[in-house]
């Protein structure tokens, strides 16, 4: 039998310097591989709705004169009450929409004078005119369930219908 010997056989050491470039290769390769996103897979991203809303009927509740109290009790916490400028109260709402990225973002400030009382408002929601304020508000509705005719009032109701097999089983076995 005849035996030969090279420099891969004879040193396993030169053998595994064959593959180190192969190994970093891959390695440089696989976080890359993972990081690879086809254009038809789209997750999902939520909707982030942050700060306070306000809608147009809370702005509209708001009159001169109001105390902080009753301001705080229309429109809830406000999200910044600055150290420096405590007659100022500000909401900020912003809304960024997850599959579109669009953000809608709303200012709308309280300012109040040196009693505390309220003395005018700035911002992005609309201040309710005088004929929004005094309209009636409809609060109730009647609603029709339909009518009955006469004819169909003054019919006797239709008898029961007779108890089908396993009803009659049951009252039989006593339940």
């Amino acid at each position: 039998m005849i035996y030969r010997f090279n420099a891969v056989t004879k040193f396993p050491e030169a053998r595994m310097r064959c593959y180190r470039p192969l190994l970093l290769a891959l390695a440089c390769t696989l976080p890359a591989a993972c990081s690879y996103k086809p254009s038809f897979i789209n997750e999902y991203k939520i909707d982030v709705q942050q700060g306070n809303v306000l809608t147009q009927d809370m702005v509209a509740q708001l009159k001169p004169g109001q105390t902080r109290e009753q301001v705080r009790f229309i429109l809830g916490s406000p999200l910044i009450t600055d150290i420096f400028h405590q007659q100022r109260w500000d909401y900020v709402y912003r809304f960024r929409e997850g599959s579109t990225g669009a953000v809608q973002a709303r200012k709308f400030s309280v300012f109040f004078d040196a009693d505390g009382r309220l003395e005018r408002v700035n911002g992005d929601v609309e201040v309710a005119t005088v004929a929004e304020l005094t309209a009636p508000v409809e609060r109730m509705r009647v609603v029709d369930l339909g009518t009955i005719s006469p004819e169909a009032a003054a019919e006797e109701a239709p008898s029961p219908e007779e108890p089908g097999f396993f009803r009659r089983m049951i009252k039989k076995i006593g339940f």
